[in-house]
C-alpha cells in the first residue's frame, strides 16, 4: 500500500515541480494570441474552457493503453510502478507538452507539419507517411476492442436474436467514428467527452476504494523482474506500458486541442496534465491487476487484458459498479478512435493545404479514409496490432528529438527532450531487433539462416549504440547553430 500511494503523490508533485520546470524551460507568452482565437472557424478552431478542453484531452489520449497496457505490464510486478511513474514526469509529460505548445505555436499545426519545419523535409514525408497510418491503424483497433466489450455486456436474449452483434456494434461504433470526424469539435466531442472523462476517473478511484475496503494486498515496491515467462524488464516492459508513460500517439492528439485553447497560460494543465491523470489511471489499473490476482503467475494465467478488466470490475465494484466500469473502459478507445480519425483528417488537410471549413473538403478527406478503415477491420488483428507498440513509441522517440531541435532553434535548453529522447531511441532499436515481429528475425532468417530474433545482448547492444549516435549527431548540430550564432 505504501508503494502505491507514494507513487501517486509523486505523479502529483511532479506535475506541480517538474511540470512547472518543463513550462518555465520552454517559455510561455500569455501576451500572444493563440490559433482558436487568431483563426476561429466553427469547425476545428472553437475556443473553450481550460477544463473542458483537459477532459478532452484526457480521453483522447486514454485508449486502451494505460488499462491494457498496465494491465500487460503488471507481468513484471511492482517494477511496472517505476516505469508509469517516471515515464509519466520525464518523458510522458514532457513528450505531451511539447508536443502540444509547437503546434499552438504554429497555428495548431499538425505532428507532421512541425517535424518537417525542424528536421527536414525527408523527415516531414516519412512522418506524414507514419502517423496517417499509426491513427488509421489506432482508429481500426480501436473498433474491434470497444465492439468485443459491448458484445460482452449485450443481454443473452438478445444475442441469441442478432446471430452476429459484434459486427453490428463494429457498425455502431464506425458510424459514430464518421460523425465525430466530420462534426464542428464542439457540436460531439466537446459536449460527451468531459462526462465520459469524469466517469473513467471516478471509476479509476472506485477501483482503489474497492481494493482498501475488501482487503486485497497491494504489492510493494521490488526490482525483481517478476514476469512469469521470464521476459526482460528492458526493452519490454517499456513498450508494453506505453499510454501510461510516454505514447507517440498523444502528439497526433494535441494539435486538435492546441486549436481550441484561449491562452498560452493554460497548456500545462491541459498537456502535462493529462498525461500525469493518464498515469493515474495506468498506476491504478497495473496495482488492480497485481492485487487482485494475488502475483503476476496468477494474473498472466487470468485471461487476456480485456477479461481482467472485465473480472476484477464486477468484483470489486458489484453488478452495477462493473457495468459502468467497463462501460468507462469501452468510452475510453472509442473516445481515442473517433479523434484518430479527427486528427488524420487534419493531418492530411495541412499536406493538401485544404480548408476544412466547409462540408465538401471534410468528405474529399473522409470518404476514403474511411473506406480503408473498413478494410482493414477484416485483416487478422493480431497482424494489425503486431507493429503499433512500436510505431507509437518510435513516433514518440521522433516527435521528443523535433522537440529539441524546436528548444535549439528558440535558444532554450534542449535536455528536457533530449534525454528522454536518447532513452527512447535505445528501447525502440533494441525492441524491434528482438521481439518475435521485428526486424531480428528477419536478419536471423534471412541473412545467417537462424529462426529467431537477435539475442537481447546483441540487440540491446545495437539499441544503445544507435541512441547514442543520434545523441553525437544532435550535440555536433547544436555545437555548429551556437557557433554560427
Amino acid at each position: 500500500m505504501i508503494t502505491f500511494w507514494t507513487a501517486i503523490v509523486i505523479l502529483i508533485l511532479g506535475y506541480v515541480v517538474y511540470g512547472r520546470f518543463v513550462e518555465k524551460v520552454f517559455g510561455m507568452d500569455n501576451a500572444r494570441k493563440t490559433p482558436a482565437v487568431r483563426l476561429t472557424d466553427g469547425v476545428d478552431y472553437v475556443p473553450m474552457s481550460w477544463w473542458r478542453i483537459f477532459l478532452i484531452q484526457f480521453l483522447n489520449i486514454a485508449g486502451l493503453g494505460p488499462i491494457f497496457g498496465a494491465i500487460a505490464g503488471a507481468y513484471w510486478g511492482p517494477a511496472a510502478y517505476l516505469w508509469i511513474v517516471l515515464g509519466t514526469i520525464i518523458a510522458g509529460g514532457t513528450h505531451d507538452f511539447v508536443a502540444g505548445m509547437m503546434s499552438l505555436r504554429h497555428d495548431g499545426k499538425s505532428v507532421s507539419e512541425i517535424v518537417g519545419k525542424y528536421l527536414g523535409r525527408f523527415s516531414y514525408y516519412a512522418m506524414l507517411v507514419f502517423s496517417i497510418v499509426l491513427l488509421v491503424l489506432v482508429g481500426v483497433v480501436f473498433v474491434k476492442g470497444p465492439a468485443d466489450l459491448l458484445h460482452s455486456l449485450t443481454p443473452t436474449w438478445l444475442s441469441s436474436i442478432i446471430s452476429n452483434n459484434t459486427i453490428i456494434w463494429i457498425s455502431i461504433v464506425f458510424a459514430y467514428y464518421i460523425m465525430a470526424t466530420l462534426l464542428p469539435i464542439d457540436v460531439l466531442i466537446g459536449r460527451i467527452y468531459p462526462f465520459f472523462g469524469l466517469l473513467l476517473l471516478v471509476m479509476a478511484i472506485g477501483l482503489v476504494f474497492g481494493i482498501m475496503i475488501q482487503g486485497y494486498h497491494m504489492p510493494e515496491l521490488t526490482l525483481q523482474n517478476l514476469h512469469p515467462k521470464g521476459t526482460p524488464i528492458f526493452p519490454f516492459l517499456f513498450i508494453s506500458i506505453a499510454c501510461g508513460a510516454i505514447s507517440g500517439f498523444h502528439s497526433t492528439q494535441s494539435p486538435i486541442m492546441a486549436r481550441c485553447i484561449k491562452e498560452e497560460k493554460y497548456g500545462r494543465r491541459i498537456f502535462y496534465g493529462a498525461m500525469v491523470a493518464e498515469g493515474i489511471v495506468a498506476l491504478i489499473w497495473a496495482m488492480v491487476a497485481q492485487s487482485f490476482y494475488g502475483g503476476t503467475e496468477a494474473l498472466a494465467n487470468a485471461g487476456t487484458p480485456g477479461v481482467v478488466v472485465h473480472t476484477t470490475s464486477f468484483a470489486i465494484l458489484g453488478t452495477v459498479g462493473g457495468v459502468l466500469a467497463v462501460l468507462g473502459v469501452i468510452v475510453c478507445p472509442i473516445t481515442s478512435g473517433d479523434t484518430a480519425f479527427r486528427s488524420a483528417r487534419l493531418i492530411i488537410a495541412d499536406c493538401l493545404k485544404l480548408s476544412q471549413k466547409k462540408w465538401a473538403p471534410r468528405l474529399y478527406i473522409a470518404i476514403p479514409m474511411f473506406a480503408i478503415a473498413i478494410s482493414i477491420t477484416f485483416i487478422d488483428f493480431n497482424i494489425v496490432w503486431r507493429y503499433f507498440a512500436w510505431s507509437n513509441q518510435t513516433l514518440a522517440m521522433i516527435v521528443l528529438w523535433t522537440g529539441s531541435a524546436f528548444l535549439v532553434h528558440f535558444k532554450r535548453s534542449h535536455w528536457i527532450t533530449t534525454i528522454p529522447a536518447t532513452f527512447m531511441s535505445a528501447v525502440t532499436m533494441a525492441y524491434i531487433l528482438q521481439a518475435k515481429e521485428g526486424f531480428g528475425s528477419f536478419i536471423t532468417q534471412y541473412i545467417s539462416g537462424g529462426n529467431g530474433a537477435l539475442t537481447a545482448n546483441i540487440a540491446n547492444t545495437i539499441g544503445v549504440i544507435f541512441a547514442f549516435v543520434l545523441f553525437v549527431l544532435f550535440i555536433v548540430r547544436v555545437a555548429k547553430k551556437e557557433t554560427k550564432a
